[in-house]
């Protein structure tokens, strides 16, 4: 319940409105929940509240309560004795001298004696000044009625909630079929009532857009930062080229091991992306470098030729050592282990194919695209 904000099941489906329409939304509900129901993976689906609950009425007869000398609250006492025990009329106490211990003391009828209604009837209501109690009958009269059992609200208005639960499917998938069987009764409802899915469901979704626009703003923040470093607004693009090829590699490692795309999943990504970046920033810089004049003035061909060549033992010792240390996360050993192996399994599978392209793709995008040579930095401190 701490992951779902109190509430009872991971998915919460909300429909509210006015009150005047609530037993519209309540029809609405049970016909979701019982679409629901043929959802793979949705267990324990139920409309949390019930509206036609069975009650027993009792009505006291006031005038044959006063005959005995007796009012409505000291029948109603009586009873409450018999239901829920003394303790809801009178708080009794026990000292026990030995310890010093309060013990609250309660006086209750046996719940087998009060079965049926026949047993209900039999109550006996004392009477004050009275050896002999009056039978409950005697004084009112009993009817069987349908109530509701709970009542819940939303921002004022009444909430009838479908809760489900999650067995054997994760929660992405139930939830995208959740939202199919939602739009289907958003005709349906009365003016002013909507359906919201609220709980785990909620949150998740929140996560996972915080940090897919993190992982936007982090590649556009590198991007700049890179354009004031290298004064080009090409050779940052051409360093960047290695990301869609961590991209793929991350969701064909989550695709091929059966991991759904999680919060430790999208934090591998950017520890994924993060590498990648570092790469082929070592791959361009040194390509730069080939091109000036002190250090021979090459081609950009030739230039990154060389720098594939040069840089290929940096690039993969960084990225063995990365996917050597997340190989044990990625098998999900050891008690919690299957909470971090998302992480491991998508920083293993993006920097495998971004190392691909940081070889063989960035060094061919910056041959095609930087035909002209960069900017010679040193020139300016030259007198």
């Amino acid at each position: 319940q701490i992951l779902n904000f109190g509430l009872p099941a991971p998915i919460d489906i909300q429909v509210t409105g006015p009150l005047a329409d609530a037993d519209k939304n309540y029809e609405v509900a049970t016909h979701i929940a019982a679409q629901l129901r043929g959802v793979p993976g949705a267990v324990d689906v139920h409309v949390q509240q019930i509206l036609d609950a069975p009650r027993i009425m009792i009505d006291t007869d006031r005038a044959l309560a006063q005959q005995v000398g007796l009012t409505q609250r000291d029948v109603a006492n009586s009873l409450l004795i018999s239901l829920t025990g003394s303790g809801a009329t009178t708080t009794n106490f026990w000292l026990n001298y030995k310890n010093g211990v309060s013990y609250q003391v309660v006086v209750q009828t046996p719940q087998h004696r009060v079965a049926s209604l026949d047993a209900l009837h039999r109550t006996p209501v004392a009477i004050p000044g009275q050896a002999a109690p009056q039978l409950l009958r005697n004084l009112a009269d009993f009817s069987r009625t349908v109530t509701p059992l709970s009542l819940n609200h939303y921002n004022v208005q009444p909430v009838f909630d479908v809760y489900a639960g999650v067995q054997g499917r994760d929660l992405g998938s139930v939830a995208s079929e959740v939202y199919d069987i939602i739009a289907k009764f958003q005709t349906q409802l009365p003016k002013g009532s909507s359906i919201v899915v609220r709980g785990q469901v909620l949150s998740m979704n929140q996560s996972f857009l915080a940090l897919a626009l993190g992982i936007a703003f982090a590649v556009l923040f590198v991007y700049f930062l890179m354009v004031v470093n290298f004064q080009s607004w090409l050779d940052p693009l051409i360093i960047l080229m290695a990301l869609p090829g961590a991209l793929a590699g991350i969701l064909w490692a989550l695709f091929t091991t059966g991991t759904t795309i999680s919060v430790p999943a999208l934090m591998g990504c950017i520890m994924a992306i993060g590498v990648a970046t570092s790469n082929s920033i070592l791959m361009i810089t040194f390509a730069n470098e080939q091109r000036h004049p002190e250090f021979g003035a090459h081609e950009a061909r030739e230039a990154a030729l060389l720098a594939g060549r040069t840089r290929l033992r940096p690039v993969l010792m960084t990225a063995l050592a990365m996917l050597i240390g997340m190989l044990p996360m990625s098998l999900g050993l050891g008690e919690g282990g299957e909470q971090n192996a998302p992480l491991g399994r998508a920083v293993i599978g993006g920097l495998m194919v971004a190392t691909f392209y940081t070889l063989f793709f960035v060094p061919v995008t910056y041959s095609v695209l930087r035909r002209k040579p960069p900017k010679d930095f040193g020139a300016e401190d030259q007198p």
